[in-house]
């Protein structure tokens, strides 16, 4: 779910060297290339009417060609949402899922420490965004996850570190 931490942790493995993508920025690519202001409100218009249009797969569309392209052995995508999402990673490569999860009010915190400018502002923001996120199936991939970290009361060396260990194991298996 937004908010859990999954962006810090792809931020300090790509500082490690591990090349990561991130679906919402395909959709921010999206939205500055139709000259859409980059709220949250419209970041989520937007990724609904791209499923809409293209099918529950369209956002992970965008990144394919980088994928194919990228000479990475591990390439880390953060954002994923929807079953559909990793079926169609699933065309350019092996997939594992690695979920992180926290409470509303840790990931409601952090939303709003971070403030990014599709962040939600209010707490009903938030909670229409959680609402809209698990109306694209979020839940289920969570569900799916091969692997799993509570991000409640970790810091981040440790949940960075968490989130190492698993990744090196899937390499090195």
């Amino acid at each position: 779910m937004p908010g859990s931490g999954k962006s810090t942790i792809v931020s300090t493995l790509k500082a490690m060297g591990l090349e990561s993508l991130n679906l919402g920025d395909g959709v921010r690519a999206e939205a500055k290339r139709r000259n859409i202001e980059l709220s949250g409100d419209n970041l989520g218009k937007l990724m609904l009417e791209l499923r809409d249009k293209n099918g529950p797969g369209a956002i992970a569309a965008l990144l394919t060609e980088q994928i194919k392209n990228s000479s990475s052995k591990v390439i880390i995508v953060d954002g994923v949402r929807s079953i559909a999402e990793i079926e169609v990673l699933k065309t350019v490569g092996a997939v594992k899922l690695l979920s992180i999860e926290a409470s509303a009010d840790t990931r409601y915190k952090f939303l709003s420490a971070r403030r990014r400018s599709d962040d939600p502002k209010t707490r009903e923001k938030f909670e229409e965004r959680d609402k809209r996120e698990l109306g694209v199936g979020i839940g289920k991939s969570i569900a799916i996850a091969d692997e799993t970290i509570s991000n409640n009361n970790l810091t981040l060396n440790e949940l960075t570190e968490c989130a190492y260990k698993i990744i090196e194991k899937w390499i090195n298996s």
